[in-house]
């Protein structure tokens, strides 16, 4: 039997240190493939209303200009989610929180199929708003605390192509279902779905061991989420540490991201993401109704819409790829510029079905691709006491522009404004996403260590 003077000695593991020298196992790569599956279902709830836009003003005999306050509900609540989500995850957990909001968005869906009137369809799409609010920025902070350095960009980036897919299914998916069985269809497949993935989260799903780490938790528990990585390795380990720990003294997350060294960052993502979704949900809200004023039927409508999603799916590896290998400011600024050039462009083919066709999903490659790539960013950006905190309230206050970007749809459609005018002025927000991303990599450029 051995003494006590055999027994190996314990050795302290930096734990961001031991991720990115270990190969990437099973376990992360489940970590990965649950987050995609919420980023997906949000995306697939989030633009439901797009899609079942035409259905519901032929339905209900509602002007298409009244339509605002519904487009927008979810949107609003997606701010109140995004913004409270983040100090929550910092305080209680990534793995509560995440469960907690793909519960909340799928029992508020389902609720939606029953809505006798506009009015309660806005109040259930706001309070769906809510959990899909909270999931995306915490689904990026959890699979970007699990994953190494060298890969990063890539796996967060296309973790986050989810949600492109899950707003292009919805196209597919309304498609298919609408016609048969009316608007309701897609909330109720976008309801019954998040509540299956509860389940499997709450089997499945870690907690973050970063997070696990700067909150003092005991040791033994940090072992048992790391151990599936590396087991033998894990197991000598007597006490965990992550870089931040030495670099960052405050546990008050807004102290975190409104410091010297990351307020001007925290401001210039802030300002990025904000435009972003001014562009895309303008599109992503209204692309669908505009084709049926060109013509095209509710089918072909849906599908040229659901392109538009589909193109952030084919570009959001090759940027994270990207990303990972050049400046990532320099990437995703490059892919805002182009996206207004494709939106213009888009605006100049009305009635040239193939042609449209195609700018859309190159306007979308761009688009989605960059705002993909927005949560990789700030999740690099910001230490673990923070993250959740920073990358959610960067989603928050970029919500503003969803919602702008929907109400202006409806501004200007309402003062008869054409198709080629609409897109046109897209330009403005791609130009000032450009400029806020690239000043952004210039004074407040550096990894979080």
């Amino acid at each position: 039997m051995n003494s006590p003077a055999d027994m190996p000695a314990a050795v302290h593991l930096d734990v961001q240190d031991f991720i990115n020298t270990q190969p990437l196992s099973a376990y992360q790569w489940r970590i990965v493939v649950l987050c995609f599956l919420i980023v997906f279902l949000d995306g697939l709830d989030t633009a439901a209303m797009g899609f079942i836009a035409p259905a519901l003003t032929q339905d209900w005999g509602i002007d298409r200009a009244n339509l605002g306050p519904v487009m927008s509900a979810a949107l609003g609540g997606m701010v109140f989610g995004s913004l409270g989500s983040g100090p929550l995850a910092d305080r209680f957990g990534r793995k509560l929180v995440l469960i907690g909001a793909v519960f909340l968005f799928g029992v508020f869906s389902l609720l939606a199929t029953f809505s006798a009137n506009i009015e309660q369809l806005i109040v259930l799409r706001f309070l769906t708003g809510l959990g899909l609010g909270a999931a995306m920025p915490n689904a990026g902070t959890l699979v970007s605390e699990y994953t190494p350095e060298r890969l990063k960009s890539l796996l967060v980036t296309g973790m986050f192509c989810g949600f492109n897919l899950g707003m292009a299914s919805g196209g597919f998916i309304s498609a298919a279902l609408i016609p048969t069985f009316g608007w309701q269809s897609l909330l109720f497949v976008g309801g019954v779905l998040p509540l299956v993935l509860v389940a499997a989260l709450l089997l499945w799903l870690p907690e973050s061991a970063r997070y696990l780490v700067v909150r003092n938790h005991d040791a033994e528990r940090i072992r048992r989420t790391l151990a599936p990585i590396a087991p033998a390795e894990v197991s000598m380990a007597g006490s965990f540490s992550v870089p931040e720990q030495k670099t960052v003294q405050s546990r008050n997350m807004f102290r975190v991201i409104f410091s010297g060294t990351y307020s001007a960052g925290t401001l210039l993502l802030w300002m990025t993401y904000f435009m972003g979704l001014v562009i895309i949900y303008l599109l992503t809200s209204w692309l669908p109704t505009l084709m049926r004023d060109s013509g095209a039927s509710m089918e072909q409508a849906a599908l040229i819409g659901a392109l538009f999603q589909f193109g952030g799916v084919l570009s959001a590896v090759g940027v994270g790829w990207a990303m990972d290998r050049i400046d990532p400011h320099k990437v995703v600024g490059v892919f805002y510029l182009m996206a207004g050039v494709f939106a213009y462009c888009v605006g100049q083919s009305l009635g040239e079905v193939a042609l449209l066709a195609t700018l859309v999903l190159l306007a979308g490659m761009c688009i989605n691709g960059a705002q993909s790539a927005m949560p990789s960013l700030a999740a690099r950006f910001y230490p673990t006491q923070g993250r959740a905190t920073g990358v959610s309230w960067m989603i928050g206050i970029g919500r503003f522009g969803a919602i702008l970007g929907a109400w202006i749809g409806a501004t200007l459609l309402g003062l008869g404004w054409s198709f080629e005018q609409v897109l046109t002025a897209l330009v403005v927000p791609a130009a000032l996403a450009t400029l806020a991303v690239l000043v952004k990599g210039m004074v407040s450029h550096a990894d979080a260590t």
